[in-house]
């Protein structure tokens, strides 16, 4: 388990994660080397404070600042609400507003592992003719996007879009050593993809997901948004996905819609 490891090897793996030398981390933390040194070394256990002052100067995720702080021997500090939990409605409350706020244009809120927790009414384009396993809660976005059976084979730039999803997920993979996640990064590369790469269009200027709907080749791109400020582990993990229409044609069919 990741909390047996003492916490000077969990802080050196986030320090090189992050690509600093510990002169970089020192700079940026404004404590001496030597301190990061015996830190890293296991010479000099960090109180609270300082395990919380360097992980923010690394930019550790809340759910692993608290195993930092489990292994240097203290209490997490950080909670994890259930979604239905009081305190967390305000917060779901404005997820929500952005969500409607985004129609006629779909948008989705998801949780750390690609599953839907809230959608606004646009989102259906993406569920429409997928198999029903896959629509049965959780719904897996990653999943869904990637099945076989999902809205894949609807897919004009499918490659494309693996190409860049998969890269993504690998890397979530090995910042967070997520056994669901890699459960579900191994399942993704057994599907395969036929065909070559193909180049960017010099005409994009992001990424399309460009997808075949009721006899029209819709083509989107997103933006990702999260709290900045979040001290719940949960709150911190939702991201709200909102898709844009990337051509004239987009947009006037989800107007029409």
């Amino acid at each position: 388990m990741t909390e047996d490891r003492p916490v000077g090897e969990l802080l050196r793996d986030w320090r090189h994660r992050r690509k600093l030398s510990q002169l970089d981390l020192a700079i940026q933390a404004d404590v001496s080397p030597r301190h990061v040194s015996f830190v890293e070394t296991g010479r000099t256990i960090p109180s609270r404070p300082m395990v919380l002052h360097l992980a923010e100067h690394l930019g550790v995720p809340l759910r692993e600042r608290n195993r930092l702080l489990v292994a240097a021997g203290h209490a997490p500090v950080y909670q994890q609400r259930p979604l239905d939990d009081p305190d967390l409605a305000k917060a779901l409350e404005a997820v929500e507003r952005v969500l409607r706020g985004h129609e006629p244009f779909p948008a989705v809120a998801l949780d750390r592992r690609w599953n839907v927790i809230l959608a606004n009414s646009a989102i259906g384009v993406f569920f429409e003719d997928a198999d029903a396993e896959l629509l049965e809660p959780p719904i897996n976005m990653m999943r869904l996007g990637l099945h076989p059976k999902g809205f894949a084979p609807r897919l004009s730039n499918l490659a494309q879009v693996r190409a860049f999803l998969m890269p993504r997920l690998a890397r979530q993979v090995a910042q967070t050593g997520d056994p669901e996640l890699s459960a579900l990064h191994e399942e993704l590369v057994s599907y395969g993809v036929e065909g070559d790469l193909p180049p960017p269009d010099p005409a994009d200027i992001a990424l399309p997901i460009r997808i075949r709907h009721r006899g029209v080749e819709l083509s989107l791109f997103s933006t990702i948004t999260t709290f900045g400020t979040a001290f719940d582990i949960t709150l911190e993990e939702i991201a709200v996905e909102a898709f844009f229409p990337a051509d004239d044609v987009t947009a006037e069919f989800f107007r029409a819609a």
